[in-house]
């Protein structure tokens, strides 16, 4: 297995060489390279961070999370919270408008929050599938021209951190367009306001209004990691993201570029699709048995595959929550395919006549996360060698994969990243808030984790609450639906004309970028 890690380590070794023909950006743009374009600009319908990455520019937020993680005011000017903690009286500031010009009010605030919750539009994104079953949010009323309340079913010491997920919107505009107008037409809040979308080509950003230092942002869609470095070494880009581990000396030798490290929160894990659409399905019976999931952590080189194919080292996840606020008393799981071997026996699974256990379908992205079409085959391989034969399809992530996510239809096996965070443990483990929610891609049901989950999340404080948050997560490392795998370390390629500081949450923040 050793090996094979090595052939595909070496294997995107190579640069393209020569990067396309591309004029070096002016003083007055900048110009960053992703690895995935954008699905939508529909504010109620942005999932992935790529895409919300660049939705932030031309949305804001009431509130906003820093860069040290710390929850400051934006658009919000006061906030008062009911003695109950059901209720947000919120005072924006004023003389705020949208980038079409029109003042923005209370009223669009509050559309910005019920839009999304409308259930009769189906919506998927963020703000329906994960803020609002975490929040428990329930409505949003006008008290006046800049005073909104938000209504809450439970409380939560998460509601001022998801509120700044919700990207404040304007009411007039979207009434007046249709959901497939409204996917391409943002009118937003922010800074600035999209000019062109090409998709898998570019998408140009334009300054309506501070803050922000640059006129244009232009985001390229270069889906290869070679071709990105070879565009930043040749000056046509300024930022790059997903450096590849085998192209970090190059960046760092070329005297026009380095590379930024940062250790990431984004939590990846192979997905264990419990869903009944999953049903039929090579190997979906099987990982219906908890023993099973819980056998094949054994089966899993973390280590190697951080130091071979991420060119890092990094701890092996216990839980869903990164550090330091998972539970203390739970070691991460060592490569050991014989115990791997020896719980699959003793689950009923033992190795056929021609060393097959069962197999299973894995499927996982090409170009969205770090190497990861490199560490997808090399899963697949070590899930084979203790018997579990393991057929490996790669996707685009755009078109492709992330429908499938959101419609909960992927492979028994699924390589997914998630993002998270360090203010709050609970923000984590909110991918689980109900049987049902969009973030549950794992469609996991057990009953124990949800009866906690309301425990956990009503205790006033997070003290309060660590002796339930530490039973639920137990609970997930003995019997969960992830494969736990790594915190992604992130690499970002900057060139040395700008001034840039990537963040840990992979949230790209580019209104203090600057000009060196």
């Amino acid at each position: 297995m050793t090996s094979l890690i090595r052939i595909l380590a070496t294997g995107c070794a190579l640069l393209c060489g020569i990067a396309a023909a591309q004029a070096a950006p002016p003083p007055d743009t900048l110009v960053v390279g992703l690895s995935a374009d954008a699905s939508t600009f529909d504010p109620a319908q942005i999932s992935s961070r790529d895409n919300a990455n660049i939705a932030k520019h031309i949305f804001a937020t009431l509130y906003t999370v820093n860069f040290e993680g710390e929850i400051k005011p934006y658009l919000a000017d006061k906030t008062e919270v009911s003695a109950d903690g059901l209720s947000y009286l919120i005072k924006i500031k004023p003389n705020l408008t949208c980038d079409n010009g029109e003042a923005l009010t209370a009223e669009d605030v509050a559309y910005s929050f019920n839009r999304p919750a409308d259930k009769s539009k189906k919506f998927t994104g963020n703000s329906a599938g994960f803020v609002f079953p975490t929040l428990g949010f329930k409505s949003a009323e006008v008290v006046d021209d800049l005073t909104v309340r938000i209504n809450l079913s439970a409380r939560t010491t998460l509601a001022l951190g998801m509120m700044a997920q919700i990207y404040i919107h304007c009411k007039d505009a979207y009434e007046a367009m249709t959901l497939e107008q409204a996917s391409t037409n943002p009118v937003g809040s922010g800074s600035y306001r999209l000019v062109s979308w090409q998709r898998g080509s570019q998408i140009v950003l334009e300054k309506v209004k501070d803050p922000g230092r640059f006129k244009r942002i232009v985001w390229r869609i270069i889906p290869e990691a070679s071709t990105r470095t070879a565009e930043l070494i040749a000056g046509n880009v300024d930022i790059i993201t997903n450096v590849s581990p085998d192209q970090i000396g190059a960046i760092d030798a070329s005297g026009t570029a380095a590379v930024e490290k940062v250790s990431g929160t984004r939590r990846m894990q192979v997905g264990y699709n419990l869903s009944p659409n999953a049903a039929g399905m090579p190997g979906a019976a099987e990982i219906q048995n908890p023993k099973v999931r819980f056998a094949l952590q054994y089966a899993v080189d973390v280590p190697g595959i951080c130091s071979q194919l991420l060119g890092t080292t990094c701890e092996r996840a216990t839980s869903l929550v990164n550090p330091p606020n998972g539970n203390p008393d739970l070691k991460a799981v060592p490569y050991d395919p014989a115990m791997a071997e020896k719980l699959l026996d003793e689950a009923g699974y033992p190795r056929g006549a021609d060393g097959v256990r069962f197999h299973i379908r894995l499927q996982g992205p090409r170009g969205r996360y770090l190497n990861d079409a490199n560490v997808v085959q090399a899963i697949g391989q070590y899930l084979t060698d203790v018997g579990v034969q393991t057929d490996v399809e790669l996707l685009e992530w755009a078109s492709v994969y992330s429908p499938l996510l959101r419609a909960k239809k992927m492979a028994p096996l699924f390589f997914l990243g998630q993002g998270g965070v360090t203010w709050n443990p609970l923000y984590d483990m909110s991918l689980f808030s109900t049987p049902d929610a969009t973030t549950n891609y794992q469609s996991w049901t057990d009953p124990r984790w949800f009866d906690d989950w309301k425990l956990a999340l009503a205790a006033p404080s997070v003290a309060e609450a660590r002796p339930v948050i530490n039973r639920m997560l137990k609970l997930f490392y003995e019997e969960g639906p992830w494969l736990q795998l790594y915190f992604q370390p992130d690499f970002y390629g900057v060139s040395k004309r700008v001034a840039w500081k990537p963040r840990r949450d992979e949230e790209i923040d580019l209104f203090d970028a600057s000009l060196k």
